[in-house]
């Protein structure tokens, strides 16, 4: 055999081995030493048991945030084949918590108050023995901590939700500990109501009943730069993200997303849960990004905030922006009767929303706004958008798991959640694995977690499909470090909200 016919016939050994599957996950066949396959799962217990998790590498522990005991729940996975159930850590004499992080043997819980329009907690908890070692006052619903990058802040985004009836709207805010000092400084946005308009015009969303700006905006997820000294928080009802100056502790900027155009070839959609098909079309709509989670990745030596573009309406018993396009009066202009736009194998089914599209006030529908992007974006640090996942994540879902397009797990349904956010990119995570920057987008209704290479930031090129059968809605992807790992290798750590399981995956290198 000649020397190139060895190489061939190699080549081809190596491709038909990397496409083995096991039962439990999806993938296409890896060209690059990317390849996570699944390892042990987890049962934490029932709904809203295991949302985010966070590990420990000093003791290999894994803490997770567990709503339906108050608790966190904490698993050894020192093997990770046999993870091993450890003392949990009882959250209930301080409210529901929310989410994790860990630094250096600290563990910070957000803890929302039983009535979460007064001000949170962020608890510090021993990761060893799980004493609380400090208490901190921060906002209104802290639905996020994080520590900083170094490990001297610890930051909280605090949602500020307003109650049912919509008569008490606490304003969103970003607390910053510092735990050099223990100082609580916490940042509202009243600086920014009288760039009210501007932002508005830009696609930013101000829109509470008699809520000014500072009042309307709930902060959800926070990213911060390696170098500790900047920080981004979605703010996923308004369509935007802000910028935070860690250094003078100051609100710098609020940067308005805009919209995505459902018209464009490359971001067409399948919109309706009744059509009878899942065929993507393109549709005379805008999408709002509103990203969930966010985070932070620096791809040669530029620095970048990735976010998952899920989506989210208000939807309370004293205010509620939801509607549905069969229910609107359309302008006959823009949305000709012949073209029977509001049929519900059309666009009828599809969820909008009321606040944005008179355009020209004469109180019928000139453009349709739908909740999200169904995708993930790659946005510079000053807010332009530098790449979108279009509608790859329905064509990769439709190409290789069919079954689970617009996917219901209650009701096991195809094509189910069409007429919403589609598979609602719910969190993002990155990784550096061989100098490669891997990104994790986790599709809460599609119940899988989808794996990139966005090594280069306008291209990023898809791996692999990462899903089970007992998993349903992933809240949380964790991933964690060759050089942290017990094994040595990669791991990617997901936390499913609705069927109560964690399952740990780990790279092939």
């Amino acid at each position: 055999m000649t020397h190139s016919s060895k190489i061939i016939a190699l080549f081809l050994v190596a491709l038909i081995f990397g496409c083995a599957d096991d039962d439990d996950s999806a993938s296409t066949p890896l060209p690059t030493t990317i390849n996570f396959q699944f390892k042990s799962s987890i049962n934490v217990g029932g709904e809203g048991a295991s949302e985010i998790s966070a590990f420990d590498p000093s003791t290999n522990k894994l803490f997770t945030v567990n709503v339906e005991n108050d608790e966190i729940s904490v698993h050894n996975i020192s093997n990770i084949n046999t993870p091993s159930l450890e003392t949990p850590i009882s959250i209930s004499a301080f409210g529901k918590p929310n989410s994790v992080s860990v630094y250096n043997g600290q563990l910070a819980v957000a803890v929302e108050a039983s009535v979460k329009q007064n001000p949170g907690q962020i608890l510090v908890f021993n990761t060893t023995d799980g004493t609380l070692q400090n208490q901190y006052t921060v906002g209104a619903l802290p639905d996020m901590v994080t520590f900083s990058k170094d490990g001297n802040l610890l930051l909280s985004a605090n949602e500020g939700e307003p109650n049912d009836d919509y008569t008490v709207d606490p304003m969103g805010s970003v607390s910053i500990i510092d735990l050099s000092n223990n100082t609580v400084v916490t940042l509202d946005f009243t600086a920014f109501n009288s760039q009210e308009t501007v932002l508005e015009n830009q696609g930013f969303r101000v829109f509470g009943p008699n809520a000014d700006l500072a009042t309307d905006v709930e902060p959800e997820y926070i990213a911060i730069a390696d170098d500790s000294q900047t920080a981004w928080v979605s703010l996923q009802e308004n369509n935007g993200i802000a910028k935070i100056n860690l250094l003078t502790k100051t609100i710098e900027a609020i940067y308005p997303l805009g919209f995505k155009d459902y018209n464009d070839p490359n971001n067409s959609i399948d919109a309706s849960d009744k059509d009878l098909t899942t065929e993507l079309r393109n549709w005379p709509v805008f999408g709002m990004y509103q990203p969930d989670a966010i985070t932070y990745a620096n791809i040669n030596g530029t620095g970048y905030v990735i976010s998952a573009n899920e989506g989210d309406a208000r939807d309370y018993d004293g205010f509620s922006e939801e509607e549905r396009v069969e229910d609107l009066v359309l302008d006959d202009t823009t949305f000709p009767s012949s073209e029977d736009f509001q049929n519900e194998i059309n666009l009828g089914r599809l969820k909008i929303t009321t606040t944005l599209g008179d355009t020209d006030n004469d109180g019928d529908t000139d453009v349709i706004y739908n909740y999200g992007a169904r995708s993930f974006s790659i946005w510079s640090t000053d807010g332009n958008l530098v790449y979108d996942s279009g509608n790859d994540i329905s064509e990769i879902v439709l190409s290789e798991t069919p079954d689970r397009f617009n996917w219901d797990w209650e009701d096991n349904e195809t094509d189910k959640r069409s007429d919403d956010k589609g598979a609602e990119p719910e969190a993002v995570e990155v990784l550096t694995i061989n100098e490669k920057t891997i990104l994790f987008v986790g599709l809460e209704r599609n119940s899988q977690v989808m794996v990139f290479d966005i090594s280069n930031p306008t291209s990023p090129q898809y791996i692999q499909l990462l899903q089970r059968a007992t998993d349903y809605a992933p809240e949380g992807v964790l991933a964690i470090s060759a050089s942290d790992s017990p094994t040595g290798k990669s791991l990617v750590v997901i936390s499913n909200e609705d069927s109560g399981t964690i399952s740990i995956y780990e790279n092939e290198e």
